[in-house]
């Protein structure tokens, strides 16, 4: 199952059914939301999106983790690897990196901490360096993380109607 890892102020875990509130939360926030699909998901979308989280560990030995404060066990989002056969082209053949984090959480380092714990686990993991995200052109603070991370531009794909930036890191 998945791993824990824990950072300075965080923790990533595997997702619990006691989680889904916290998801479900967060996933309806227009802020969070709208650069990830353009519309807040309904609760119904949120428990598909945990059961692939789930899926992903158990079918793939990798995937998404919750990630929360240590000190008070709060939320604060979920990232990490996905493989989600994403019908777009170029199609991806490399480890899929991604993250969303709650509102009350932007703006305190938090992504940039839990996605580089993330990054040295998939390097280790899978034995590879290469990596690739997408990320929506006007979402600047994940590109200005991406870009922390190692990760640039390669192209611009059409997904699901929305212009997506295609970044991969060496």
């Amino acid at each position: 199952m998945a791993p824990v890892i824990e950072t300075e102020r965080l923790r990533l875990r595997r997702h619990e059914l006691a989680d889904l509130e916290s998801s479900v939360a967060m996933w309806a926030d227009p802020d969070v939301a709208r650069f990830i699909g353009g519309k807040p998901s309904s609760r119904e979308d949120t428990w598909g999106r945990l059961l692939r989280y789930v899926g992903h560990w158990q079918l793939l030995g990798h995937g998404f983790w919750l990630i929360e404060e240590k000190v008070t066990g709060a939320f604060v989002g979920e990232g990490g690897w996905g493989n989600f056969k994403r019908e777009i082209a170029p199609r991806f053949e490399a480890p899929e990196q991604g993250w969303a984090l709650a509102s009350a959480a932007h703006g305190k380092g938090y992504a940039h901490e839990a996605m580089r714990a993330a990054l040295d686990w998939g390097v280790a993991h899978f034995a590879r360096t290469d990596f690739v995200c997408m990320i929506a052109p006007e979402n600047a603070p994940s590109l200005k993380l991406a870009a922390k991370l190692g990760y640039a531009e390669y192209g611009r794909a059409d997904y699901k109607g929305s212009l997506s930036i295609l970044l991969r890191r060496s």
